[in-house]
């Protein structure tokens, strides 16, 4: 990878960030609260969980990981990141990059990453990786190749997603990112907040760019 494109990557990830903090907006203030009002809470006693969907190398582990230990009110939280996708030489680039756990650093708690080679419309085959994530996430997601494809990907998402979890799906299109909100809320998720990315990269593609749209979501009471 040249240093320009690494260099880009890099700021795409910073962007990520900044747009995953937005979109949780008033959210992230609501989730804080709830664990103020429980009884006895315990910040960063449990374990806080992960799923991202479609990884690919999974450039954004580390990204995803700070911000649901900050969504839950716990940045010194553990977190495990599970990644799955088709592309085992995506899978393997991912698993020697990130692929073994981190101890604390800074006020940042524990980090572990595990990455399954699996067709993402199949979750339910891998028992493994267990549910009620904390997170589910989903970085530039395809609708318009296949659609019935990605409603059985964004179905399973939504299973995947615990009770107080979240779903986050960015896209690098306007019209499918539309598509998007609209196929995952008939499915039983409730739209918390979806957002533009002000600072997104313009790609080659006419109307495509790097995160363009970042939405959130829970499931429907």
């Amino acid at each position: 990878m040249s240093e320009k494109i690494q260099s880009a990557n890099e700021e795409d990830l910073q962007r990520l960030r900044r747009m995953l903090r937005k979109v949780a907006g008033h959210d992230l203030e609501a989730v804080k609260r709830r664990l103020e009002r429980s009884a006895k809470p315990r910040p960063g006693a449990e374990e806080i969980r992960v799923l991202d969907i479609a990884c690919g190398d999974c450039r954004e582990a580390e990204v995803l990981g700070d911000f649901v230990a900050e969504l839950k009110g716990a940045p010194e939280a553990s977190v495990k990141l599970t990644g799955i996708d088709v592309r085992a030489r995506e899978i393997a680039d991912a698993a020697r990059k990130f692929g073994k756990r981190q101890g604390p650093r800074d006020d940042r708690g524990r980090r572990e990453f595990e990455f399954l080679t699996g067709d993402a419309t199949k979750l339910k085959d891998h028992a493994e990786m267990g549910e009620d994530f904390d997170l589910v996430f989903l970085r530039h997601q395809n609708y318009w190749n296949g659609a019935r494809d990605w409603e059985e990907i964004f179905d399973q998402a939504l299973d995947k997603v615990g009770d107080d979890g979240r779903l986050v799906i960015t896209s690098y299109f306007d019209q499918e990112h539309a598509l998007a909100l609209e196929a995952i809320q008939k499915l039983g998720g409730e739209l918390i907040r979806t957002e533009f990315n002000e600072e997104t990269r313009e790609l080659i593609t006419p109307g495509k760019s790097m995160d363009r749209h970042v939405a959130i979501f829970r499931k429907k009471k």
